[in-house]
């Protein structure tokens, strides 16, 4: 081989590895995609068997006949407009409150200079590693005593503000130069209107990104709704569907409905939030 053709061969076999690399990478993505999948994929498809036929044939995945018949009942045998709308204002209503008063302690934490800042952080930290149900009969009788119970500001009050999301901010935050709080504070900005015009616009990727996970969280939370609300009218959509669920026989077909008109609302908020999801999660806890 000579000398001159020598560069042209090292480029082809660099574009050949290139080109395998790519392949593998592609193979791995689609099985890996097709893994994450298939349980969704299972779900959707349950819901439109028979439930003779799920017990006849547990293992085929296709169902014989596609049978509407679990949508039909999951809307006549239950007050699913209701349930929906519970969750809604339960999500909705929690992920917004949360928002406003997580933003506010992240940037008294990230921005603002007083005695105990540090010390707050770190408990702010620390009821991370609080599991959930130790807190739930406390909170239940906190909720109790105002006579919140079976109540919409029940649900949504005590979901009012999370750990996770201050210390999220926070780290965006942080991140923001300090050169616009002394550039506003020059202008007579208060701390509230650098707050509200300067923090907030900048950190819309990361406040998109937290209302991706708090809107998620809450939507599918079973265990508070299921232990605040004892009406039928008041349950959100996963407590809601245990109905269907008895001591002997489950409704496979129609619990499998519900979740996947539950799930909805969960893919149209991500596709809509996406852009600054994936922006959130690229730029939040870098300094």
């Amino acid at each position: 081989m000579s000398s001159s053709s020598l560069p042209l061969y090292l480029a082809a076999e660099r574009g050949s590895l290139y080109r395998g690399l790519t392949t593998v990478s592609a193979i791995l993505v689609v099985g890996l995609a097709a893994f994450i999948a298939f349980p969704f994929v299972w779900m959707l498809l349950t819901s439109l068997r028979t439930q003779q036929e799920i017990f006849s044939n547990p293992g085929n995945l296709i169902p014989a006949t596609f049978n509407l018949d679990a949508y039909v009942r999951i809307w006549s045998e239950l007050p699913f407009a209701r349930l929906f709308l519970n969750s809604v204002v339960f999500a909705g209503g929690a992920t917004f409150i949360s928002l406003f008063f997580d933003s506010l302690a992240a940037f008294a934490l990230a921005r603002l200079e007083f005695p105990g800042k540090t010390i707050a952080f770190y408990l702010v930290l620390a009821t991370l590693m609080v599991p959930y149900q130790i807190t739930l009969i406390p909170v239940f009788q906190t909720v109790f005593d105002l006579h919140w119970l079976d109540t919409y500001q029940g649900l949504i009050v005590p979901r009012a503000t999370s750990a996770f999301g201050i210390f999220l901010l926070r780290q965006f935050f942080v991140t923001v130069p300090r050169d616009l709080d002394a550039a506003a504070r020059i202008d007579g900005a208060s701390e509230f209107r650098i707050y509200r015009s300067i923090m907030l616009p900048l950190a819309r990727p990361a406040l998109a990104t937290l209302a991706v996970f708090h809107f998620m969280y809450n939507w599918n939370d079973f265990l508070w709704p299921l232990v605040i609300t004892s009406s039928t009218e008041m349950r959100t959509l996963p407590a809601g569907l245990t109905l269907f669920s008895g001591q002997f026989v489950i409704e496979h077909a129609v619990l499998m409905a519900g979740a996947t008109i539950s799930l909805a609302p969960l893919a149209i908020s991500f596709l809509f939030a996406q852009r600054f999801f994936v922006q959130g999660i690229a730029t939040t806890g870098i300094k």
